[in-house]
C-alpha cells in the first residue's frame, strides 16, 4: 500500500528515518481545514494535528519562522506563544513565506523534510495520544503516525499554548 502514495520530501524523510506510518489520502477542499480532512477519514478532529507556520518578530526587526503543531479542533494563543518563545510578537505566516520557509503549499505543509530547518512546537497534549493524523506534504494526504515521532524526528518542544476556538 505505501508505494502507491505520493513521494514528498516529508514521506522521503519518514522512510529513511525507518518510522512506521499508514498514508490517508482524501479529496481535498480548498479551506476545508481539518474539520474536512478528520470528516473524510472519519476520525475525531482532535487527533488530526495541523501544521502552522508561524513568524516571530525579533528586536532587530527580523522575521523568523516556526511551526506550531495543533490539535485540528484548537486555536493557537498566539500571546501565549510569544510568552513562552520570549518574544514581543508572532503571527501567522503569509502563503508565500509558508512556501518559501517549508517547500510546500499551504494546505500541504508538512512538519517533516521542510527546506529550511525551522524550530517546531507542539502543544503538549497532543503527545499523549496514541496515534495522530499529520499531513504528509501534499494537500489531501495525512500519515497516521506515533506522536512520539514528532519529538524524537522533530525534536519538537512541548508547549501550552492552545485553546478551544
Amino acid at each position: 500500500m505505501q508505494t502507491d502514495i505520493p513521494v514528498t520530501a516529508a514521506i522521503r524523510v519518514l522512510r529513511q528515518a525507518r518510522v512506521d506510518f499508514v498514508p490517508h489520502p482524501y479529496p481535498y477542499a480548498e479551506r476545508g481545514g481539518t474539520r474536512h480532512s478528520s470528516r473524510a477519514l472519519g476520525v475525531d478532529e482532535h487527533v488530526v494535528i495541523k501544521t502552522i507556520v508561524m513568524e516571530t518578530r525579533q528586536d532587530d526587526g527580523r522575521l523568523r519562522p516556526v511551526i506550531v503543531l495543533m490539535h485540528g479542533d484548537r486555536e493557537i494563543s498566539t500571546k501565549q506563544l510569544a510568552r513562552v518563545l520570549g518574544v514581543k510578537t508572532v503571527g501567522p505566516a503569509s502563503e508565500a513565506a509558508v512556501e518559501k520557509y517549508t517547500g510546500y503549499m499551504p494546505g500541504g505543509v508538512s512538519p517533516f523534510g521542510t527546506r529550511l530547518a525551522v524550530p517546531v512546537f507542539v502543544e503538549e497534549s497532543v503527545l499523549e495520544l496514541e496515534h495522530i493524523f499529520i499531513n504528509g506534504g501534499k494537500r489531501g494526504f495525512l500519515v497516521r503516525l506515533s506522536p512520539s515521532v514528532l519529538t524524537t524526528l522533530l525534536h519538537a518542544t512541548p508547549v501550552q499554548v492552545g485553546y478551544e476556538g
